[in-house]
């Protein structure tokens, strides 16, 4: 068995990114079988037990995931072509008032924003400029790694309004059988929502995919919107505004 880099086991093991790993280790908050390392680029055997210290679990805890309801228009990472990136939005303005629901005190008020939170927040998966629904933002490298690592098995669920004739054979090629860039698509769900609407849960995003999906059975898309990531639900979230991510909310 060959040793490899502390950060990426931290990584593996959920503990948090590689990017928080390499700043734990320099500060001296990551232990490997009870001992302090504090250089970077360490290895260590996959069997070797690794914890944090109680500093970098109080760093994490402070760490703040927000849930967005993006406007068609916004663009999910840095500003492109002249389009704003989502998180110009998040704002003490817009926060949503009536997230009491998802709070987790016992008088039922939100927590307050405050503009040190924007720092470091990062959008943990894409939605296009034309398309609009759940959006998360997020300080935390684990639900970061958890929504968009390469092996994540968390659903994401969209309504797609379209346009054209849709035969069975074409819902079953949505649901299995597409490929896009050469590349076979992992098998989706998708159904009739309604007469003009599809509803569909993937377990993959690839750039652009339900629009180009399809466009590969002859339809075309004509509004989209992300209902669902893992078990958190866009629910009530007006457009525009955004909430926390619950104590007792989980991807």
């Amino acid at each position: 068995m060959e040793p490899v880099r502390i950060s990426k086991l931290l990584a593996h093991q959920g503990l948090c990114s590689r990017r928080e790993a390499d700043e734990y280790i320099a500060r001296g908050w990551v232990y490997v079988d009870g001992q302090r390392v504090t250089e970077l680029g360490s290895k260590a055997l996959p069997t070797q037990k690794l914890t944090l210290s109680r500093e970098a679990q109080h760093t994490q805890q402070q760490r703040v995931t927000l849930l967005l309801h993006k406007p068609v228009g916004y663009v999910s990472g840095q500003a492109e072509h002249g389009y704003l990136p989502a998180v110009t939005l998040i704002s003490a303005q817009t926060q949503y008032e009536r997230a009491n629901d998802h709070t987790n005190t016992n008088t039922n008020i939100a927590p307050r924003f405050s503009p040190a939170q924007l720092k470091g927040l990062a959008p943990a998966g894409r939605l296009d400029i034309d398309s609009t629904g759940l959006l998360v933002l997020t300080q935390d490298g684990r639900i970061a790694k958890l929504l968009i690592g390469e092996d994540s098995p968390i659903e994401k669920e969209y309504l797609v309004r379209v346009e054209g004739q849709l035969s069975e054979e074409g819902l079953a090629r949505l649901n299995f059988g597409l490929s896009l860039d050469g590349v076979p698509l992992k098998r989706a769900q998708v159904r009739w929502q309604n007469q003009d609407q599809l509803r569909f849960i993937l377990h993959e995003g690839k750039k652009r995919q339900i629009r180009r999906m399809c466009e590969l059975v002859g339809l075309k898309v004509t509004g989209l919107k992300r209902v669902r990531i893992g078990n958190v639900r866009l629910g009530d979230l007006p457009l525009g505004q955004w909430r926390y991510l619950g104590a007792h909310e989980h991807f």
